[in-house]
């Protein structure tokens, strides 16, 4: 009998930012493991979800959304795009087809794609919600402009989806599986618990707070019952941090219950989370914090 090579390759989601990258790898690997909200720019970083058929590995790569970078947080996120559109067998282009990029945003689409050498797919998002004009004006552009034609979908109600699978599971190279067949994902368990933490943020707190944010874990003590979480919120300024703490700290209690619910649903165990904040000054805009906070920052900055 015949084997039938297996194929497997990297798959980047690249976007605007809030085009719905992070919710279609969700969906795709029917869970959560990217953070979503309805604010734009909060994936900060490269996520890997692994989805594994019989013959098929894909492994998806989230990626920060391409942005006109105002300070070395959003080169470092720029750059992290960048890598993964160089890097991926396939590029997934995921538009919001309910708001459409504009003349600008799609040129600066354009040059992005322009640093990929593999098969580029564009993806409408967000099709219950568009107009038919807006969508049949994206297509016409993915067509000229591509040379493609895209897939309609809506990642939030998971419709669309099997089709780009069956266009990923054809367009994926041969190759042996890159990572075992149960593995979901490739970040370690404190890198989800710091983004549901950041999450939680998002949701909680409002305009520039969460932006200011960064999440570290400091401590995950397994092995214990309840698994001992300690993780360090580092914002840029005093006040930042007086409306993360809130009145008499109600904030962050209600901040670390909220937190907590998720991981603990995520790992399924119970955990004590230990939540401190730190002010950082002017962290985003700083290269050796950056670094330090495990950013990687463009090699061309003078800085």
């Amino acid at each position: 009998e015949r084997s039938i090579m297996p194929r497997a390759g990297y798959v980047a989601l690249v976007g605007l930012p809030n085009a719905g990258k992070s919710t279609l790898l969700n969906s795709f690997m029917d869970q959560t493991l990217c953070i979503v909200t309805p604010k734009a720019q909060t994936t900060w970083k490269r996520i890997l979800g692994i989805r594994t058929s019989d013959q098929t590995q894909a492994v998806f790569i989230d990626t920060p959304g391409l942005l006109q970078a105002d300070n070395l947080l959003h080169e470092s996120m720029v750059k992290e795009s960048q890598e993964a559109i160089k890097d991926a067998d396939i590029v997934l282009l995921t538009v919001d087809g309910n708001n459409p990029p504009n003349k600008s945003e799609k040129i600066t689409l354009i040059e992005n794609l322009s640093l990929s050498e593999s098969p580029i797919e564009v993806i409408i998002n967000k099709i219950d919600l568009a107009s038919p004009k807006k969508i049949s004006q994206l297509t016409e552009w993915a067509v000229s402009e591509l040379n493609c034609t895209p897939f309609g979908v809506s990642a939030l109600r998971g419709h669309g989806l099997e089709e780009v699978w069956s266009q990923i599971e054809l367009a994926l190279p041969e190759s042996p599986f890159l990572y075992p067949e149960d593995e979901i994902g490739s970040a370690p368990v404190r890198f989800f618990a710091a983004e549901f933490i950041r999450e939680t943020i998002f949701e909680q707190y409002s305009q520039e707070v969460p932006y200011a944010v960064y999440v570290s874990i400091e401590e995950y003590r397994e092995g214990q019952d309840p698994v001992y979480v300690k993780a360090n919120l580092f914002v840029e300024k005093e006040s930042q941090k007086m409306i993360i703490l809130g009145k008499r700290g109600r904030s962050v209690k209600k901040l670390g219950e909220l937190s907590r619910r998720k991981i603990e649903h995520f790992i399924g165990e119970r955990i004590y989370l230990d939540l401190w904040v730190k002010v950082l000054p002017n962290w985003r805009r700083k290269k050796r914090d950056l670094e330090r906070l495990g950013f990687h920052l463009p090699k061309s900055d003078p800085k």
